[in-house]
């Protein structure tokens, strides 16, 4: 079976490929026989219920520098594709949710990863809320009133925007920070809807875990531990990537929430945790997949198609 697979995707000249997930998936894929092509979001349209772009065919290669050749660029009806990779970098917005619109008129007939519908309905820092006996405690508000009660009872806090990703915005605010009403003033003049309040966890300095679900499974997972003067555990903010096992606290997040993913179609998702609570349930475009086989786990990326391949048989 050779499947047709577009990727939408930001520029593949633009990516990373030690760490990137989207780019582990194309690698796979093209040794499997598949037929690879590309486009970005903004080549993507609809004319009286037809989606289309304008994609290029695409060879990928693990090679720095050297890792892709594409194509002559065509426009190509996306019903005519077996499988679509929604893989393009948040943030979420209304960019975002409009392409989830035109992609859901193709799903399922074309297999749309992760599905496009539920994704919209999903971000992750919402999403996440639907298991609150999993998750620290939380609060979603654009009142400063309601911030101040919260690091009241709290002391030590962080504040992030609701929709943002990659670790921007984020905050750590602790008891007598006398810059609490200047940061929400910032947050009210940058973003039109709530942000995000949580309990700090101390924690996080053990690692920010990443744990990979494949079809409502888990099957692997990267620490990533924030540098000793930062806050976040993102890698591109100096976050310490290592090896780490699943303990038996986080199987049982896993199977309280797999089987809902499985059933919203969410056949790649990334969840975040930290000590014994979930943060976030990452849906939109996960990443992770590269740096848990580099420490010697599961081959993620095989395990993904294996599942698009049953899918689509």
């Amino acid at each position: 079976m050779t499947l047709r697979i577009a990727v939408q995707m930001d520029h593949i000249s633009t990516v990373q490929i030690a760490g990137d997930s989207s780019f582990a998936l194309m690698l796979e894929a093209q040794a499997r026989g598949h037929k690879l092509f590309h486009y970005e979001v903004d080549r993507l349209s609809m004319r009286d219920g037809r989606v289309f772009a304008s994609c290029e065919p695409v060879e990928v290669r693990d090679v720095v520098g050297d890792h892709f050749t594409l194509g002559e660029a065509k426009e190509e009806n996306m019903a005519d594709m077996d499988v679509i990779l929604m893989r393009q970098d948040p943030p979420f917005h209304m960019g975002y949710i409009t392409a989830t619109h035109l992609l859901e008129r193709l799903h399922p007939k074309t297999l749309v990863a992760n599905n496009p519908a539920e994704v919209r309905n999903a971000p992750e820092k919402i999403f996440v809320t639907e298991f609150p006996d999993l998750m620290p405690e939380t609060l979603i508000t654009r009142s400063e009133e309601e911030v101040r009660k919260f690091r009241d009872e709290f002391k030590d806090i962080i504040v992030k925007p609701l929709y943002g990703n990659g670790g921007a915005g984020v905050f750590r605010i602790q008891e007598g920070d006398q810059n609490l009403s200047s940061l929400i003033e910032m947050f009210h003049d940058t973003w039109p809807e709530p942000f995000i309040a949580q309990r700090y966890m101390k924690e996080v300095r053990a690692g920010d875990k990443r744990i990979i679900l494949i079809d409502g499974e888990p099957v692997g997972a990267i620490n990533r531990v924030p540098s000793e003067n930062e806050a976040r555990s993102n890698m591109h903010v100096g976050g310490r990537a290592e090896a780490v096992d699943i303990t038996d606290r986080e199987q049982e997040i896993c199977a309280a929430i797999g089987p809902e993913l499985k059933r919203r179609g969410f056949i790649f998702v990334g969840i975040d945790v930290i000590g014994d609570y979930m943060t976030e349930i990452n849906v939109t475009s996960p990443t992770g997949i590269r740096e848990v086989k580099k420490f010697g786990g599961a081959d993620i990326a095989a395990l993904f198609w294996d599942v698009v391949e049953a899918k689509r048989a």
